[in-house]
């Protein structure tokens, strides 16, 4: 991509849309309208909010200009927006992303929407973040929950370095003007991290695409995305069992699992949530009309001293 210097930001928008337009890596919705998807991916480079889309044609600094390019380059190569910007917007977060954790998802925020519904009668209490990424969900929690600890925990390292360069941006600038509960990062497995844990609240989007089932995915998820964040073993359905079954050592009385579910995989998730002795609550569909969360429930009251003790 050449652009003339010094470049206005319209005309910079332009050379990247021209470019996108003729990218054949690109879904053919992106090439269509090219024009947007240059827009978001210059203003996300610049730092500038939506609002000043239309505001005065500054001119560009060469270095604006080969970060630009940098990230147009790129995109055109199929790699999704938001790792070639860094960044990903998710309920009041503005997060860190690159290749090392997924994207977060717009379907995800409605499981933190959930998630919250159950513990705001319930204020304080620990929250578990299993297979945390960049730490979308239990930042979420840490700063519009009234909690009195998030643990966030992933298999990956990576992962969770992502997680902690997000937390220490939240925590410096908390996105609702209160303090973000204290937020520790553990690594391990489903529960593995978690013993002598029991939390008010464990919520999880944990990974639930069957191996076979890669080739339906779009380029930009199968080809970039981490592959442990995606896909699971058992048809899709190890990390819902493996979750589903420890489900009650680790929840205080009355504590609840939230899990984001595939659709297809919603009703199985449920019964094994029954089968490992929590009431299902509800399932919750999302704008698609499609099962999306599922919410189930420990016997007993949150916070019962009969079951209770200090969590480690």
């Amino acid at each position: 991509m050449t652009v003339a210097a010094p470049p206005t930001l319209s005309g910079l928008r332009a050379a990247v849309a021209a470019r996108l337009a003729q990218a054949p890596r690109l879904e053919p919705e992106v090439r269509a309208d090219a024009a947007r998807e240059a827009r978001w991916l210059v203003d996300a480079v610049l730092g500038r909010a939506p609002a000043a889309w239309r505001s005065a044609d500054d001119d560009l600094t060469p270095e604006a200009v080969a970060r630009v390019e940098a990230a147009a380059v790129r995109r055109a190569a199929g790699e999704p927006l938001a790792y070639c910007v860094g960044t990903a917007a998710f309920r009041h977060l503005e997060l860190r992303v690159d290749p090392r954790v997924l994207i977060p998802r717009p379907e995800t925020e409605g499981v933190v929407e959930e998630a919250l519904a159950c513990v705001v009668a319930h204020p304080g209490g620990v929250a578990v973040d299993v297979g945390t990424g960049s730490g979308a969900i239990a930042l979420s929690l840490a700063t519009e929950g009234a909690l009195a600890r998030v643990i966030a925990t992933d298999v990956s390292a990576d992962a969770l370095e992502v997680a902690r360069v997000n937390a220490d941006a939240v925590a410096r600038r908390p996105p609702t003007g209160r303090p973000m509960a204290p937020v520790e990062f553990r690594l391990g497995a489903d529960y593995a991290p978690l013993a002598g844990v029991r939390a008010r609240i464990i919520v999880a989007n944990p990974p639930y695409i069957a191996y076979d089932e890669a080739t339906a995915l779009s380029a930009g998820v199968r080809d970039w995305e981490p592959p442990v964040a995606l896909f699971a073993a058992d048809g899709g359905m190890a990390r819902y069992r493996a979750l589903c079954a420890g489900a009650a050592a680790h929840l205080e009385p009355g504590g609840w699992l939230v899990l984001e579910v595939d659709a297809r995989r919603a009703a199985d998730t449920a019964a094994l949530a029954r089968g490992a002795g929590l009431t299902v609550e509800r399932l919750v569909r999302d704008l698609a009309g499609r099962d999306r969360v599922l919410v189930a429930r420990r016997a007993g009251l949150p916070g019962d001293a009969t079951d209770s003790f200090t969590t480690p």
